[in-house]
């Protein structure tokens, strides 16, 4: 019997918890809520996905919904919560204070501009003003009429493209201008209507069979770091670990049971699903999993790898090698009763995140089914007995920003297709667990202590300023345990506040790794949650909590902090490069020294390219200011090729210029044509084809595709760039090191 390839779409949705404690009490309505995703995302990312869905009746897909991001959408809706976004929003023009209008300047642009604010003529020409003139220009020059359009149109671009054929909100539209109060009240009225059918929405869907609504513990916290926070060893044996040891497994099963009780509130029925939260699972964890109920959790496939000791490599397409692994459920065997498992392709899972809105809608479409196909055609080959079930699952709110309406266009042309196809069959993963049980099985005690980024929990752990934060939790939860008297019934403060401070998205912003324009809101809502433990305790506040965790300056060089998918037009837009890599020049000692004009080197990539920025002296020009030949040379670092010295004269004998190396491409900062090479024999380098693309404008931008070197994914490689005027070495850069970059 030949199955069809099974498929299960998982969208995680969540938030955390933005709500300050004691809202309501000591603070006033507009002090509520400190960020506004909640409000926002949920005009946009949450109902239009399911309602997308719906057109599709064939199809079948699986909504991760967190309890807290549940509990904060009832606040808006019930009309009780207030962001400082919200509050300036609902203020007449003529009353906004100095410091609001500051607050408007600087936040009401925090939005992708190439799809929330480009669209739109009149956000796009405030933004520019901004952009352009600057804060200080604009706070001098704007009139009343500029900040209610503004104010305006930060609600109106977060609206769904979905809902843009209502009345209302297509005469807003076409208003484009002269937004008074009234206008952004009836907005604000619009954005609660939306809220409203979120969850009646997937309660309805569910009952119909063609969803599943799935949880996430309580408020998002990492439960096998709540078990012991030396789990963060399994993973990476040496990690430098908080000075206090966090123990409190018996929060795990408060968390759990407050998701359980709080789905079951909702939607009518008993969850089935959990999603752990990042994904993070360990042994210790499973007992109370399976003992609250839960059938089924997921994971990563890194961490199926390490737990069967197989690392998962990808041909040349991408399409994962020994699929039968990875494509099953599992079933993991514990002393207090089993407990299936499916893991997610990370590949095809990142596609859809981080690099499908870089492309048009239908190719982007058509490469996600051309790999599920390929992934079919596997599985017939294999003529195996067993179906198999590609599991697919991502953040479902963050990567539509940089979609083009939302990803609209892209989740029509994909979902038109799936239903097209007769061999590839989309179903939730309770449809599938019922039909065809696990029949792969993995002690509990054998399962990998990791999570869904790279297998570890370093995104949390390990780091100095993510290691102080759990110190700082551990005093606060001693300090709990420490008045027994303090129950769940008669002091929940304390204790809304403890599951508050232990969610995952606090640690996730502290330190190296990850960073946004508003790391010091996330810092100062984690304090107050601690804070609320003190407070409800009538203990104390330790004075450390009245200060920052950590410096929020921006650090000067740091690593890719994500994909990116910069346009490459020679501008250095600062939204398309904020999550790359940085490495300043000009003040670097040596060759390239202050009077350097290159001033800093921007890097980063995505499933498609490679991409470089070079920032330059403002004024400065090529082949008068600085060479005219830049030279990108890739070294690939313990691996058996043809490779070839740097083919210039004048070349110091230094490392890493004498290394050899295998692809060169040379750019002509004049005439921005560009030269592809390939080691040849005999030290010599071929001439190849290439796609790259190169723009100089006021900065220099690049982009070379992977096909152009020819490297699968999870690749090892080094870049060095080169300066040259005709065919002899100037200098290069950076200084005494190279680039180092994985192919995604």
């Amino acid at each position: 019997m030949s199955h069809p390839l099974y498929i299960a779409f998982i969208w995680h949705q969540h938030q955390p918890l933005y709500k300050s404690p004691g809202s309501g009490v000591s603070l006033s309505p507009s002090q509520q809520y400190r960020l506004p995703w909640v409000r926002l995302h949920g005009t946009k990312d949450y109902l239009d996905l399911v309602l997308l869905l719906e057109r599709y009746p064939k199809l079948h897909q699986t909504v991760n919904l967190v309890p807290s991001l549940i509990l904060q959408l009832e606040d808006y809706i019930a009309g009780t919560a207030f962001d400082p976004y919200l509050t300036a929003s609902l203020t007449p023009d003529e009353q906004l204070t100095q410091q609001q209008r500051e607050f408007i300047i600087q936040h009401f642009f925090d939005a992708n501009h190439h799809t929330l604010i480009d669209p739109h003529p009149r956000y796009a020409e405030l933004y520019q003003q901004r952009q352009e003139k600057g804060q200080a220009w604009c706070l001098a020059n704007w009139e009343l009429p500029d900040y209610g359009d503004l104010l305006a149109w930060h609600n109106l671009a977060w609206i769904d493209p979905l809902f843009w054929d209502d009345p209302e909100i297509a005469a807003w539209l076409k208003q484009g201008r002269n937004f008074t109060l009234s206008d952004r009240q009836r907005i604000y009225s619009k954005q609660r209507e939306i809220l409203s059918r979120i969850i009646p929405q997937h309660r309805k869907m569910q009952e119909a069979g063609q969803l599943e609504v799935t949880t996430t513990p309580y408020t998002h916290p990492i439960l096998p770091l709540l078990a012991d926070t030396n789990s963060g060893r399994v993973a990476v044996p040496n990690m430098t670990l908080p000075e206090e040891r966090f123990q409190w497994a018996e929060d795990i099963p408060r968390h759990l049971r407050k998701a359980w009780n709080f789905y079951k509130d909702r939607f009518g029925q008993i969850p089935r699903g959990l999603w752990p939260s990042e994904q993070s699972v360990s042994p210790a964890v499973l007992p109370y999993i399976i003992n609250q109920g839960f059938k089924w959790i997921c994971s990563d496939e890194a961490v199926l790898g390490w737990t069967l000791k197989h690392f998962f490599h990808r041909d040349g397409a991408g399409n994962v090698e020994q699929p039968e692994l990875l494509y099953r459920p599992y079933r993991l065997q514990t002393a207090e009763g089993d407990l299936s498992i499916v893991f997610r392709d990370h590949r095809l899972s990142d596609l859809i995140g981080f690099t499908y809105s870089a492309m048009p809608a239908k190719q982007a479409a058509a490469d996600l089914v051309g790999h599920l196909q390929a992934i079919a055609k596997m599985q017939r080959d294999s003529q195996s007995e067993q179906p198999w079930l590609v599991t697919i699952a991502l953040d479902g709110e963050n990567c539509w920003e940089f979609y083009p309406q939302d990803g609209k266009p892209f989740l029509e042309a994909l979902y038109q297709s799936l239903s097209d196809e007769p061999h590839l069959k989309l179903v939730t993963v309770s449809e599938f667990l019922e039909e065809f049980p696990a029949t792969a099985t993995i002690p509990g005690e054998q399962l990998h202590s990791g999570s869904w980024v790279d297998g570890n929990f370093t995104t949390w752990i390990g780091d100095r300023a993510k290691n102080r934060a759990w110190d700082y939790l551990t005093a606060a939860r001693v300090m709990l345990a420490s008045h027994p008297e303090a129950t769940e019934e008669n002091n929940p403060e304390a204790w809304e506040a403890l599951y508050a401070a232990e969610g995952s998205d606090w640690f996730w912003w502290f330190g190296a790794g990850h960073s946004s324009n508003q790391d010091a809101i996330f810092d100062r809502l984690f304090r107050e949650h601690l804070f609320g433990i003190y407070k409800a305790l009538n203990e104390p506040v330790p004075p450390y909590l009245k200060q920052p965790v950590e410096n929020h300056q921006a650090q000067a060089n740091h690593a890719p902090q994500g994909f990116i998918h910069p346009v490459i037009d020679g501008r250095g837009d600062e939204q398309d490069w904020d999550k790359a890599g940085r490495i300043e020049i000009g003040g670097a000692r040596g060759t390239m020294h202050n009077s350097s004009v290159i001033q800093r080197l921007w890097y980063g990539v995505d499933h498609l390219n490679f991409y470089l920025r070079l920032d330059f002296k403002s004024g400065a020009a090529p082949g008068r200011d600085l060479p005219a030949e830049l030279n990108l040379l890739w070294f690939y670092p313990e691996k058996t090729m043809v490779n070839s010295p740097v083919p210039l004269a004048d070349v110091p004998d230094a490392a890493p210029l004498n290394y050899l190396f295998h692809h060169l491409l040379e750019v002509n900062l004049l005439t921005q044509s560009i030269q592809f090479r390939e080691a040849g024999d005999n030290h010599q380098w071929q001439p190849r084809f290439s796609r790259a693309q190169v723009a100089l404008n006021n900065c220099l931008e690049l982009a070379v595709p992977w096909a152009d070197l020819q490297v699968p994914p999870d690749y090892p490689l080094r870049l060095i760039l080169v300066l040259a005027d005709e065919g002899r070495f100037c200098n290069y850069l950076p200084e005494n090191a190279l680039i180092p970059i994985e192919v995604p």
